[in-house]
């Protein structure tokens, strides 16, 4: 397995993935900062939008962290990390692992760029409204779906810890609480350390 990925981006968050999942992986760095780098054509196949993370396995290409978080989960069914199709819980599952992208991160660009929110006409709602909803669901915890972490876990802690490094976390004990636990997985602080 490959991944294409470049420090301190939503690749960081794949990179905790994998080593959540315990599978052997190459990083192949591509630095999306320098748009006139030469690009390798595996990467071009697996993020036709050039941008990271991309992920080429076999003859498996794809891009985005909630896609290959999603894929190694369920490529790799005996790390435990996403509750079997007919597990009534793959419901709420999916539903988290597309909560960062579909409702965090349009949510976070909202506040950073300091836009009017508007959760009626807005599919993800609002930063409010994300942190609402995020705050109630771990209120029986420790993590999302309850007992066991999962990759949904990866995708929103991952989120979760972007707010609290960029203090825009509201002051909420629960929401600290669940940065702490997922900042204190070592596959994440491996993933991190490696992050550079």
């Amino acid at each position: 397995m490959k991944l294409f990925w470049c420090p301190n981006t939503r690749a960081s968050r794949v990179v905790w993935m994998l080593e959540e999942a315990g599978v052997a992986y190459d990083r192949v760095l591509v630095d999306i900062r320098e748009p006139d780098a030469e690009r390798d054509p595996e990467f071009a196949a697996a993020s036709p939008m050039g941008k990271v993370p991309a992920l080429a396995d076999g003859d498996v290409r794809m891009a985005d962290s909630a896609a290959i978080c999603i894929y190694v989960a369920d490529r790799y069914p005996a790390c435990g990390l996403a509750p079997p199709v007919d597990d009534p819980a793959r419901g709420a599952y999916l539903w988290w692992m597309l909560f960062t992208p579909g409702v965090m991160e349009p949510a976070l660009s909202e506040r950073f760029r300091g836009a009017e929110p508007n959760r009626f006409s807005s599919g993800w709602g609002d930063f409010d409204a994300m942190v609402e909803t995020l705050h109630e669901a771990l209120s029986e915890g420790p993590w999302l779906l309850g007992p066991e972490f999962s990759a949904a876990d990866v995708m929103v802690g991952s989120s979760v810890l972007f707010m609290q490094e960029f203090n825009v976390m509201p002051d909420s004990d629960r929401l600290k609480a669940y940065a702490e636990r997922c900042a204190a997985r070592p596959a994440y602080r491996t993933a991190m350390a490696s992050d550079g």
